[in-house]
């Protein structure tokens, strides 16, 4: 699995998986809700609800229940109030992982996270001890047989973005943009009838470290494992792990 382009994927399908048990709309729900509380019920004016409404319609979330979460953020109607923190440490390898949470109760969830860490052949670490090796940006995912190299490249630089990567090992063009610029370089590809696969804020590694055989089935595990925990809503790691080793694990 090298670079971010196929752990978003895999992300991707798996939300999509798991909005059939229910447990995609738990972790959108609160998102929105939080987003909303924190900057408004207007999705136009708040990039964070626009994008968490989006992964909602994403996963077929009815409208009804979108309109319930954010009236629950914004106070109009009642709702659980929910904590958004931070937590950073490390996995197999010295992998660093950054996870994000929202939570109701902050020692129930970092009793979780530091057992789930340490079954997995990882530690919970303090404060800013991996946070500067990631970058927070717009990221955007295209199918290469979608469109040409060389207009996509026209499309998104023209529009704002800041860098546009072709891997030729991979099947899709990853599209860097500033978290700000996000949604408008997404408009701008679909204005060309070019469909986009991913399109989310996310937090980029500045650099990978390798990782196979063992450490490699580990660091998966526990990756799943921490996803598949409510309180959890993004997990981000810097790990590299090349294809062959991916499909032993």
């Amino acid at each position: 699995m090298s670079g971010h382009s196929k752990w978003a994927q895999i992300k991707h399908k798996k939300a999509h998986t798991d909005a059939k048990k229910g447990r995609a709309f738990t972790k959108i729900v609160k998102e929105i809700s939080v987003a909303a509380r924190i900057g408004g019920g207007d999705p136009e004016g708040n990039p964070r609800l626009r994008s968490a409404i989006e992964k909602a319609k994403e996963v077929n979330m009815p409208s009804e229940n979108i309109k319930r979460a954010v009236m629950k953020g914004t106070g109009e109607l009642p709702g659980v109030t929910y904590e958004d923190i931070n937590y950073e440490g490390y996995g197999p390898g010295g992998v660093a992982i950054l996870i994000e949470v929202l939570t109701d109760n902050k020692n129930r969830t970092v009793s979780e996270i530091r057992h789930l860490l340490s079954k997995h052949g990882g530690s919970l670490g303090e404060a800013g001890c991996v946070s500067w090796m990631f970058e927070k940006k717009g990221y955007i995912l295209v199918e290469k047989s979608k469109a040409d190299e060389d207009t996509l490249m026209s499309i998104v630089l023209d529009a704002g973005a800041e860098d546009m990567k072709n891997d030729p090992e991979e099947d899709n063009y990853e599209v860097i943009t500033a978290p700000e610029q996000l949604n408008s370089v997404k408009k701008s590809i679909e204005g060309q009838n070019i469909p986009v696969s991913i399109a989310e804020i996310t937090m980029l590694p500045k650099s990978y470290v390798p990782l196979e055989g063992q450490g490699a089935e580990q660091m998966v595990k526990l990756l799943d494992a921490l996803e598949d925990t409510d309180d959890i809503q993004n997990v981000y790691a810097n790990f590299d792990i090349p294809d062959e080793a991916m499909s032993k694990v």
